[in-house]
């Protein structure tokens, strides 16, 4: 019987901590302003992370829309510790001039805050999508857009996957934004 119960507890914490936040691997990217962002570099800071590219014709232009709903909500209760991290699926077509242009056309509140990178091979971002993320990418055969995951991430100080949540269609910026102060609040 008590080794019944010891496998069951030793079960039980096996669970919970695979059930608990994972960090991510780090990373040095270029963003679209030709400036390198690494993970050491957002370390201390919580943010919210994507993936998207600027020529796509489905869901990301709504994403990126939604992510500067989220940043105007932040701006009206007056955060400002935070950054937004979109990691560009499409990394041959978005250079940092495209990626430029493409924020551009949204309006979002704080363009400093916001961080579209490139600078990799879209295998590599087709593997840290799904080994970090739990998202995938993948080319589409018969055209030129890429098949990729919709949710919002938002990160810890620490580089942790602190929650995931729909950012496509009904997106949560309330309990994104109370999310976000939690993390602030925790890091006081």
């Amino acid at each position: 019987m008590k080794k019944i119960m010891a496998f069951g507890i030793v079960s039980l914490v096996l669970l919970l901590t695979a059930c608990g936040n994972s960090a991510i691997e780090d990373f040095s990217h270029t963003d679209q302003r030709g400036e390198e962002l690494s993970l050491e570099n957002l370390k201390g800071t919580p943010w919210l992370s994507t993936f998207v590219f600027t020529n796509c014709t489905t869901v990301c232009p709504p994403m990126t829309f939604n992510m500067a709903s989220i940043q105007e909500e932040l701006a009206a209760q007056g955060i400002d510790q935070y950054k937004i991290v979109a990691f560009s699926v499409d990394p041959a077509v978005d250079d940092p001039e495209v990626l430029n242009d493409y924020l551009k056309k949204f309006n979002v509140p704080d363009e400093s805050k916001w961080h579209l990178l490139t600078g990799y091979s879209q295998d590599y971002i087709a593997e840290y999508a799904k080994d970090n993320f739990k998202s995938f990418v993948k080319n589409d055969p018969s055209s030129d857009q890429v098949v990729h995951g919709t949710s919002f991430y938002l990160m810890d100080k620490n580089g942790e996957v602190a929650n995931n949540y729909d950012g496509y269609g009904d997106v949560p910026v309330e309990e994104i934004v109370e999310d976000l102060k939690e993390l602030l609040d925790e890091s006081e």
